[in-house]
């Protein structure tokens, strides 16, 4: 969710360093850094905000002879964006410098180690902590590759990590665990980046690094080792034909295509360090989860879930399944109009405010009325530092990492993932979850992002077929039940949001109340029906837009006993999981039939990306 670029080679390494850190500006940040090694010492500036700031600090800088340097822009995800927490960080001894995407599980265990040895501390964050744990280690085995593979044997986590020694300014080292990173080989230079585009106007060679693998690089070569045994690796190069748009969409034709795929990514970070794995019994865990940011929270009586647009169709979500995990009463409400009614709102309740930018004036509002009224505010946000963070009591970030195009879409996996994870928490404090129920859920949890990982190019081959049978209707009727009417709302959303058909989400049951006056062969119903308890309902829902000639997809499980002209089959999963194959299914279609119709998808129609709305 950050930039890396580190270079070793013969031009001056800090001009090409920030010409790289501008090529990853797409991937959002709010604060940034470069480090090199000059007249035989290691320098570091850092800046919060945009890289214009980190420029004025380089013109005051003689930064043209060091020929190896690194540099990092960082979404804020441990401690505010400010200069002492931005990348890259040093040991305390000023000897090493580390820059970092991910997160290192287990920090706080190892700080208090390293405090206790003498280690001071100078940001808020857990790459501070790992550059000097890499430090301990070098100065017990003298060698920077044992002094790695020591360190990230003690670690739990994500990362992509760059790390240079004063000692050795000619060198860098690099190792990645779920988290991207990828080599470029030049002529008497090398490369790392986050993505390709760090690099790409120096070269197409690319050598993609898999987990577990640590790499040593110098203007003239480069190795790959084993991180734990240090055995070398044989690793392939190989030609990139991208241009700098392509290669910064990752080869995909937009931005949301790119993020829908994402999303097993995004449910991987949304989970790291929250599931509590059988047999483990570190740290306070209830359902089956482990929320550090609510252990001092009463569970409340009642919750009010305030949101707008996508973040609100996630909070309907929700309340189902808060409601049946934790029997929790919710209210779930739409913010702008939340902020002008008269609501009530009973002691004992809580406010749970969701908000993918974490900017969103609506619902900013709502946090402003709740706290007036009394009541305690829950944050679900992803950006650290937003106004939703600094004004909710209590926060819990989503970690989706930024998201480019307009459509929102892996935005909305992030809070189910969140949602699900409160629900699960709650229900285990409350006693209202059985407790093979909560084991049962976190086993499928863990196992998920690869099975969705897997899913998805099926997937967007059936929404491809799809697409050019469905490109010509002006209206589309969306229909769901319980917690797939949520999911039923947002698919309508981005079939209008991006390729301007008119659609509308409803409730199943409520179909008969007056829509299905609307069915008629031109006018195609897009059916959540998948294989839970209310798929009787659905189907017989179905039978009445047939009846009046009525054309369906039915986006369903494999072996359902259900009749319809379009059937889409998607994998089962345990219970409210299911919503994770049906969002991107929902997702894809809508991508496909926008881009069949030729519309620019991650811009759609009178949006910016400055529109604080989602």
């Amino acid at each position: 969710m950050c930039g890396i670029i580190g270079y070793c080679g013969h031009r001056p390494a800090v001009p090409l360093v920030m010409e790289g850190l501008k090529r990853l500006e797409y991937r959002g940040y709010d604060s940034a850094g470069v480090s090199f090694v000059q007249t035989g010492e290691l320098h570091v500036l850092r800046a919060p905000g945009k890289l214009g700031a980190l420029e004025q600090l380089l013109e005051g800088e003689n930064v043209f002879s060091a020929t190896t340097g690194m540099g990092h822009t960082r979404w804020a995800t441990h401690g505010a964006p400010v200069e002492r927490n931005a990348h890259p960080h040093c040991d305390h001894s000023g000897k090493l410098a580390l820059i970092h995407n991910g997160i290192i599980e287990n920090y706080q265990e190892i700080k208090a180690e390293l405090a206790a040895e003498g280690c001071e501390f100078r940001s808020d964050t857990d790459s501070e902590v790992l550059v000097n744990l890499i430090a301990k280690g070098l100065r017990q085995t003298g060698d920077m590759m044992q002094a790695l593979s020591w360190a990230l044997g003690r670690v739990e986590g994500a990362y992509a990590i760059v790390v240079m020694n004063v000692d050795q300014p000619g060198t860098l080292w690099a190792t990645r665990v779920a988290s991207p990173l990828v080599m470029g080989i030049g002529t008497g230079e090398n490369f790392f980046g986050s993505d390709i585009p760090a690099f790409l106007p120096y070269t197409r060679e690319v050598v993609f690094l898999e987990d577990g693998e640590l790499v040593r690089i110098t203007a003239g070569s480069w190795e790959v080792f084993d991180t734990a045994t240090l055995a070398p690796i044989a690793k392939k190069v190989q030609h990139i034909n991208w241009d700098v748009q392509a290669a910064e969409k990752g080869g995909y034709k937009h931005f949301m295509i790119k993020e829908i795929f994402e999303q097993p990514k995004v449910i991987r970070d949304g989970l790291l360090g929250r599931l509590v794995q059988v047999g483990e019994t570190a740290g306070p865990a209830n359902g089956g989860v482990r929320l550090p940011e609510l252990d001092e929270v009463p569970v409340p009586e009642r919750l009010h879930i305030v949101a707008c647009g996508t973040s609100y169709h996630a909070g309907l979500w929700g309340m189902y399944l808060i409601e049946k995990l934790a029997g929790i009463p919710v209210q779930v409400e739409i913010a702008s109009e939340f902020r002008y009614r008269d609501p009530i709102l009973p002691a004992g309740g809580l406010v749970l405010a969701i908000s993918q930018s974490g900017e969103t004036m609506d619902t900013l509002a709502g946090i402003k009325l709740a706290k007036q009224r009394g009541l305690p505010v829950l944050g679900l946000c992803n950006v650290v530092g937003s106004s939703v963070s600094r004004e909710s009591d209590h926060v819990i970030y989503t970690q989706a990492g930024p998201e480019i195009s307009v459509a929102s879409t892996k935005a909305m996996c992030s809070q189910l993932t969140a949602l699900l994870l409160l629900a699960l928490y709650w229900g285990g404090k409350r006693g209202t979850l059985a407790e093979a129920d909560g084991a049962r859920l976190v086993a499928a949890l863990a196992t998920l992002p690869a099975e969705l990982e897997n899913a998805l190019p099926g997937m967007r081959a059936r929404a491809k077929t799809l697409a050019r049978q469905f490109s010509s209707p002006t209206s589309f009727l969306y229909l769901g039940r319980g917690m797939n009417y949520p999911l039923a709302l947002e698919g309508a959303l981005k079939l209008k949001e991006i390729s301007y058909i008119h659609a509308e989400g409803y409730a199943a049951g409520e179909m008969k109340h007056g829509p299905i006056a609307l069915i008629d062969p031109d006018f195609p119903t897009f059916a959540i029906a998948l294989d839970d308890e209310l798929f009787p309902k659905v189907k017989s829902n179905l039978v009445e837009v047939q009846a009046r000639a009525g054309v369906i997809i039915g986006l369903t499980n494999e072996g359902q006993d259900l009749d319809v002209e379009h059937r889409w089959d998607i994998p089962r999963a345990e219970g409210p999981l299911s919503a994770f194959f049906t969002l991107p299914a929902l997702q894809l279609f809508a991508y496909e039939v926008a881009d069949y119709l030729g519309k620019d998808v991650d811009q759609p129609r009178n949006l910016a990306k400055s529109v604080t709305v989602e």
